[in-house]
């Protein structure tokens, strides 16, 4: 019976079972192709189709010029809040690490990574006369919204425009993605008590690790980012 499976089903389902187990975590890189396509003792033809099964299932992604991941572990964002990204992200307890590029005259730009990969640009204009409160802030560890409330100020409410687009160039080596790419543009607005700007942040997220689900109930409307596929 088993002559009668194609090969490649037979890969697939190998290949699926040593994901479900642990062996290739989330997010992890499988061998090279053609390193696959030697274990397995088929040709590359053999091994797409086995690929192409994983992909149909959700299992794998595939990049460009950068070879096969497993589908990252599912995250959400709630944006029907007015905590952080980075909050939302760990309190599910996904590995979220910040990088700093730049930090001058009130504005802040940083390269959140998801499992140790780079997800999400962020820039964020603090209105000048808060920018003092932010000299010093290891902004790795500490989140803007934390250093506003240390500094006694009070966030009244915020409002969030998200846009598909297409990856910039100026980004693309930040993000590990090619200039084109499909991304989510996001433009938040946040607010403090007597009703004038805090900080304007924009945020650059990769469409092919994000998406935007919704949860419709009588009385809430619930939207989250989570993984693609």
């Amino acid at each position: 019976m088993a002559d009668r499976i194609p090969a490649y089903r037979r890969i697939a389902t190998d290949l699926a079972e040593k994901i479900r187990d642990g062996v290739y975590r989330p997010g992890d890189a499988l061998p090279a192709q053609r390193e696959l396509s030697a274990g397995y003792g088929v040709t590359l033809m053999t091994l797409r189709q086995a690929l192409q099964e994983l992909r149909d299932q959700g299992l794998i992604v595939q990049q460009a010029g950068r070879g096969t991941f497993v589908t990252p572990a599912h995250a959400a964002y709630r944006v029907d809040t007015l905590r952080s990204f980075v909050e939302d992200l760990r309190e599910q307890g996904h590995e979220v690490t910040t990088r700093v590029l730049a930090h001058h005259d009130g504005v802040l730009e940083r390269l959140r990574l998801l499992g140790g990969r780079p997800a999400i640009h962020q820039t964020s204009r603090v209105r000048p006369d808060m920018a003092p409160a932010l000299d010093g802030v290891d902004f790795r560890a500490v989140s803007l919204y934390a250093t506003l409330a240390a500094a006694g100020v009070t966030i009244a409410r915020a409002s969030e425009r998200i846009i598909p687009g297409l990856l910039p160039e100026e980004l693309a080596a930040h993000l590990r993605r090619d200039a084109g790419s499909p991304v989510f543009v996001s433009a938040r607005t946040t607010y403090g008590l007597d009703d004038r700007i805090l900080v304007e942040d924009r945020a650059v997220i990769l469409g092919d690790l994000l998406e935007i689900r919704a949860e419709r109930a009588a009385t809430r409307l619930s939207l989250q980012w989570g993984a693609a596929g």
